[in-house]
């Protein structure tokens, strides 16, 4: 475990969709929100998970995500951004690697987080997107490690993706 003086840092990969809320009930709520219209106040909106971030950055320490997607959104996907809007205000570093029109250099890749480079924890998701579990990877992290090195190579700051800028 950590001490609260370590640097710590979490970053994730995620490769597709994500349409309901995880096993556990725990997260921002489920892409029915969206599909009924409503919308995230992302100027007030506040969960444990936003509140977490707010203090890892406030401490110093980071987390944060690549998420594979291509163009045109799937619903799932436009929930998803619609809650790294949130995270992304409360401090999380999110990016995006588009790959409309593309190979995605990923292609095969599971979920994952990767905390200080040394532990990984594998996401498990059903069919319609509902996270269904998380593991403890037990093996070598160098292959997340490289899939990490490869996300963070071309991938564009949530912000300026949703923005327009993003790239193919």
């Amino acid at each position: 475990m950590e001490s609260q003086d370590a640097e710590f840092h979490a970053g994730g990969l995620a490769a597709g969709d994500a349409a309901g809320i995880p096993a556990d009930g725990r997260g921002d709520g489920d892409v029915r929100v969206l599909l009924a219209g409503e919308r995230i106040d992302t100027d007030s909106y506040s969960f444990v998970y936003t509140d977490g971030l707010r203090k890892l950055t406030a401490e110093g320490r980071s987390e944060g995500r690549v998420h594979i997607a291509a163009r045109p959104l799937t619903d799932c996907l436009c929930f998803e951004f619609m809650c790294y809007d949130v995270h992304s205000r409360a401090g999380g570093d999110i990016r995006v690697l588009d790959v409309t029109g593309r190979s995605d250099p990923l292609d095969g890749a599971l979920d994952f987080w990767l905390f200080d480079r040394s532990g990984v924890v594998l996401m498990h998701y059903a069919e319609d997107g509902t996270q269904i579990g998380r593991e403890l990877y037990e093996g070598d992290p160098a292959p997340f490690i490289e899939y990490q090195r490869i996300a963070l190579r071309e991938p564009v700051p949530f912000r300026a993706y949703v923005n327009g800028g993003h790239r193919a």
